[in-house]
């Protein structure tokens, strides 16, 4: 879901007017029935008191207000205003629909009315005072509405952004700045920064749907950044087909493990398996096989020559053809040792591997320094995807520069990373990002601190590695054949340039070269269109790959929230995370079909 500013909303809310004929008052409707509707699914409370500023936001506020009282709620309105003369635009003429006499606040001492201490009472308090246009700081009347807020003991939910916030806002925001401290958040259309980056509630942050056509937001976005949400990931949410055996969904091989280590390859074999990879097979050291076989049935093993430490050692890669053959997707690095002859291992497997990679932990440390070396040769398939994994840590070894200002720095040293490397990079913490080598980059919520615990890092590899696996065994394109009837490969990737090119300048070329074709049959036009349509498809297909690391992430991380919720932080483990996978599964499915896309629960 595309993130953009306080002034790209306003565009986009104007052109959704303007443009696509769809009334302001119609979005103001929406947008404060959204509000009543989350504020019932999220909170039991049969008082409510909603606090209103002049301008839309307090419109949306007067719409919940009218909404809630339709369906049975006590409500309260206090209005930050002397008089309904002060009210401005659409929020004057809802106004005109409330049915609840207000409170109305022109100056301070107006707090002290009678009967406005019974009505902060409630016990849902709705924060509609200033929207996503405010910029700080808060002065006057509004300083002193969130000031009082902020000592009430009721639940406060907070619409569209907590007032005294700025929207643009990408840190998080500092105690000493005075804004609403929400229990939730309920936006619309689509996410501003401060709802990704500020930390504005630890309760639910969700954005609702008024209106606006997608297609404007995608237009008017110009971050390049996107926030995870379950609508991105129905792609890879087909239901299996009755007929369906286990090679119908890849093959995943785990190397790694040491003396010591079993479980962290144990970890991310069983996490493969969970998300729905068909076969797993752990290669690790002849010592530690048993340990790994006897860790759970379902996983195959393959015993590798070890050092007298009991790590991989180099000769293991003579017998690599077997162990890699029918692998549709390799992970290398989980408890794989920093021993000086397994790291020479891991990167002469690296080098050869063809097949979708996912280099974690110590994999990713056998590089330190050596980070070009990552980047796939020209023997390597286009459509084979290579992910890496850091924590801040790895990511300073890999990148040659301190920690913090990987820290400082996550977006850019990201990037930088994947287009150096040409492989898809996840940088792990707060905020999880993924970054593409092409420029893209996703910001995820799901997780939490409870799952700050080692092998956390092995069962989000896993996860990574079973979707890349499932992803593309599922691919029924590998290869261009092209058929001169069309000018393209085939039905299946016509389909796939035409997904992912919806919203692409030269997706209105390609289509008009291709009925050229079709009237001329001109062998010029075939190779140009030919060129562009590979070109494209191959463009395609590393961002469907990325965007399947990204489920994987965003996997990880609600199963993670799920653990939490059922364990707490702190006694949490990481195999609770494997366990609360289905559910994971299941709560995207469902939330697939909400009217709000969470970005945070």
């Amino acid at each position: 879901m595309k993130i953009v500013t306080a002034e790209e909303m306003r565009e986009i809310d104007r052109l959704t007017t303007e443009k696509y004929g769809v009334p302001s008052l119609t979005l103001m409707e929406n947008a404060g029935t959204a509000v009543a509707e989350f504020a019932e699914k999220h909170f039991e409370f049969s008082s409510v008191c909603v606090v209103c500023g002049k301008g839309n936001n307090g419109g949306d506020g007067f719409v919940a207000a009218r909404k809630l009282k339709e369906a049975g709620k006590k409500v309260s309105v206090i209005i930050l205003a002397k008089s309904p003369a002060e009210l401005r635009g659409d929020a004057a003429k809802m106004f005109k629909k409330l049915t609840t006499k207000p409170f109305w606040i022109g100056v301070s001492k107006d707090f002290a009315k009678a009967g406005l201490k019974q009505a902060l009472q409630a016990e849902l308090i709705l924060d509609a005072i200033l929207g996503t246009g405010f910029k700080p700081p808060l002065k006057g009347l509004a300083a002193d509405a969130v000031t009082i807020i902020n000592r009430l003991k009721g639940w406060i939910l907070s619409v569209d952004i907590p007032s005294g916030a700025d929207a643009d806002l990408e840190n998080p925001v500092e105690e000493r700045e005075l804004v609403v401290r929400a229990d939730a958040v309920v936006s619309f259309t689509a996410p501003k920064p401060a709802l990704v980056f500020a930390n504005l509630s630890e309760g639910p942050i969700a954005v609702a749907p008024i209106g606006s056509p997608g297609k404007l937001i995608a237009e008017h976005g110009h971050l390049h950044e996107d926030v995870l949400t379950t609508g991105d990931f129905q792609l890879f949410s087909a239901r299996r087909k009755a007929d369906a055996n286990k090679g119908d969904f890849g093959h995943v091989l785990v190397v790694g493990g040491s003396a010591g280590k079993s479980g962290s390859v144990a970890m991310a074999g069983l996490s493969a398996l969970r998300a729905g990879a068909g076969l797993v097979t752990v290669g690790c050291p002849k010592s530690v096989q048993p340990i790994v076989a006897a860790s759970a049935p379902e996983l195959m093993t393959v015993p590798l020559e070890e050092t007298s430490e009991g790590t991989i050692s180099l000769l293991a890669l003579a017998s690599r053809e077997q162990w890699l053959a029918g692998k549709t997707a390799v992970v290398v690095g989980p408890g794989i040792s920093r021993n000086p002859e397994t790291a020479e291992f891991v990167r002469d497997l690296v080098g050869v591997c063809s097949e979708n990679l996912v280099l974690d932990a110590d994999g990713l440390n056998a590089f330190e320094g050596q980070a070009e070396e990552l980047r796939p040769d020209s023997e390597t398939p286009p459509f084979v995807l290579r992910a890496l994994t850091p924590h801040p840590g790895e990511m300073s070894r890999l990148a040659g520069i301190p920690t913090g200002q990987v820290q400082n720095n996550r977006v850019a040293v990201a990037l930088k990373t994947a287009q150096e490397t040409r492989a898809c990079v996840v940088l792990k913490g707060h905020r999880t990002l993924i970054a593409s080598p092409d420029g893209h980059v996703w910001i995820n919520t799901t997780g939490n601190p409870g799952m700050a615990k080692g092998g956390s890092g092995d069962v989000l590899s896993g996860i990574v590695a079973a979707l890349l696996a499932q992803w593309q065994s599922g691919m029924v394109f590998r290869n261009p054949g092209w058929d001169e009837s069309t000018g393209f490969a085939t039905p299946e990737a016509e389909s796939l340039v035409r997904l992912v090119s919806t919203q692409d300048p030269q997706a209105r070329e390609l289509r008009a070269l291709a009925a050229e074709y079709r009237k001329t049959h001109d062998p010029k036009i075939l190779r140009k269109l030919q060129a562009m349509t590979e070109s494209k498809l191959f463009q395609s297909l590393t961002l469907l790959n990325c965007l399947a690391v990204c489920y994987a992430v965003y996997l990880h991380g609600l199963a993670g929230d799920i653990a939490r919720d059922r364990y707490g932080e702190r006694s949490m483990i990481a195999t609770d995370i494997i366990q609360c996978l289905g559910e994971a599964f299941a709560l995207c499915e469902e939330e697939s079909f909400s009217k709000f896309t969470y970005l945070q629960r």
